[in-house]
């Protein structure tokens, strides 16, 4: 059975270490478990370094120590990925403002993904965002691109 291609935002790597929300936190530390064994094929993208590198250093080197414990492709956002980003805004589904939000669904889609796993559930994990990128693949000629959390990846649940 071949693996899904899972494309992770930020956030999922954000929630190893977000000791505000423990929950999230032991959730995605089950769901890093299912990757560091190699159940899922995994991409990020240059948004995620970049937001990664915005983090204050000592929150910076945990997550780009946890990235160690994966395998993982890193894919630079491409031209087609950022004029797909900026669909997502023209058609309304996501506001400018969210731009890189945006522009990790279109590396998602550009990359050829199963899937995008994040927390962010007011801009990517949500109704109207997964029916604006049904439409958005669709009108592109890419293959759907489904969203998820990270519990509803969790094997063996």
């Amino acid at each position: 059975m071949k693996k899904l291609k899972l494309y992770l935002d930020t956030s999922i790597i954000s929630y190893l270490d977000q000791q505000d929300s423990p929950e999230k936190m032991t959730e995605t530390h089950r769901f890093w478990d299912q990757l560091k064994a190699g159940v899922y094929s995994v991409v990020l993208s240059d948004v995620d370094i970049i937001e990664i590198d915005g983090c204050e250093e000592e929150k910076r080197d945990k997550l780009k120590n946890y990235l160690k414990d994966i395998e993982y492709e890193l894919i630079k956002s491409e031209p087609k990925a950022v004029d797909i980003a900026s669909r997502i805004v023209d058609l309304g589904i996501l506001k400018q403002k969210s731009f890189d939000d945006c522009r990790h669904i279109a590396n998602a889609i550009v990359s050829g993904c199963d899937a995008i796993v994040s927390w962010n559930f007011k801009h990517i994990v949500n109704h109207k965002t997964m029916i604006g990128i049904k439409a958005i693949t669709a009108l592109e000629g890419y293959s759907d691109l489904l969203i998820y959390s990270p519990p509803s990846l969790i094997e063996g649940e």
